[in-house]
């Protein structure tokens, strides 16, 4: 699974701000005075030490504590770091009561931060980073498991409409657009040739699976992406919408299964854990609560999903690799992700046989 460091994650804490990371806060300052709802200054800024995305900020004011998210500087990829996507879903999705931070503003002023960047709510809580969650017991490790697949089940019910997110992305072929994003996004970042990746580009769109239902996508959905309640397994807020859009929910699903055919290896990965033990649900009952919630008879067999899902990862850490060896990265975590491009290529393509290839 990825290690994308985001929002809200006090993962590696936070920084002062030092060299293109600072921002002007008396421009910043103005901004919120005139947009975010209930703001008193003054402010004070702080940079989340993770994430490699987008760079996020903890705003601590005399109202409250806010976040801000803006796009990274430099030459980026076509489509990608979208903010303006995320502020536009976690504003759609926020009064209809699915667990999102609130949206307070959108700013395209390059000139307030340096770059495009919005303002949401903070959320306090837990978040784990451990699939193994190694803190908790197992009546509660089997809670926020399933809480964790209710709340996906939710986001997949949510109606598009109601949401004012009807035209958030395009209702059909999912797969096949996703494919040949991360495809020519691949090739733009492309560093090497790798056999697997060029297997996988010509059989993944050949063999795609039929869509049969349209919903809001995370996409990339995962324990790590959640803030949990402090004292119970209740989901606060899900973070990081970067990719999100209208799509096949097979996606999101499936990508959170993942963690299933993945080793833990301190991360999200269960495949290797002794989860009758930790409380931490099989596959198939993982599968029987998400068929229950959205209606489902079942899952189609997985192999090509994984296989997507692998090459997909790929293809973003390959962006990352790019931007390593360019030097625009903002994470120190980001070069020792470059470097899991080839083992995440060859698990795609060995799905990929599995499925038939």
């Amino acid at each position: 699974m990825t290690e994308t460091l985001d929002a809200q994650k006090a993962f590696s804490g936070t920084v002062i701000p030092e060299g293109a990371d600072k921002l002007d806060e008396v421009k910043l300052t103005a901004w919120m005075a005139e947009n975010v709802e209930g703001f008193t200054g003054p402010i004070t800024v702080r940079k989340f030490a993770g994430g490699q995305s987008n760079p996020t900020y903890k705003i601590s004011a005399e109202s409250g504590e806010y976040v801000l998210r803006r796009k990274p500087f430099g030459k980026l990829l076509p489509s990608a770091h979208a903010v303006d996507r995320e502020f536009r879903v976690i504003s759609g999705l926020y009064p209809t009561g699915f667990p999102v931070a609130r949206p307070y503003g959108l700013c395209t002023d390059d000139d307030v931060a340096g770059s495009m960047f919005y303002v949401m709510g903070m959320v306090e809580g837990r978040t784990f980073w451990n699939g193994a969650l190694p803190d908790s017991n197992p009546d509660e490790r089997r809670a926020i498991y399933m809480e964790m697949i209710d709340v996906l089940a939710a986001l997949h019910n949510v109606d598009v409409d109601a949401a004012d997110l009807s035209e958030f992305g395009k209702p059909g072929n999912y797969f096949g657009r996703q494919i040949e994003r991360w495809t020519k996004q691949y090739r733009l970042s492309e560093t090497e040739t790798m056999p697997e990746m060029e297997s996988l580009m010509k059989w993944l769109p050949e063999t795609m699976p039929e869509q049969t239902r349209t919903s809001v996508v995370h996409g990339d959905y995962r324990i790590d992406n959640a803030i949990f309640d402090a004292h119970e397994a209740k989901v606060r807020a899900v973070l990081d919408w970067e990719l999100s859009t209208l799509g096949d929910p097979l996606a999101d699903f499936t990508y959170v299964c993942m963690a299933w055919v993945t080793p833990n290896e301190g991360r999200s990965g269960v495949m290797d854990l002794d989860r009758a033990a930790l409380g931490i649900p099989e596959l198939e009952e993982v599968i029987e609560r998400y068929c229950a919630a959205t209606g489902r008879d079942g899952i189609p067999d997985m192999n090509w999903y994984f296989a997507y899902n692998f090459f997909r990862l790929a293809g973003i850490i390959q962006g990352i690799k790019k931007r390593v060896i360019e030097g625009t990265a903002s994470s120190a975590h980001a070069k020792n992700m470059s470097e899991r491009v080839t083992p995440l290529a060859q698990a795609a393509w060995a799905f990929a046989q599995k499925a038939g290839a």
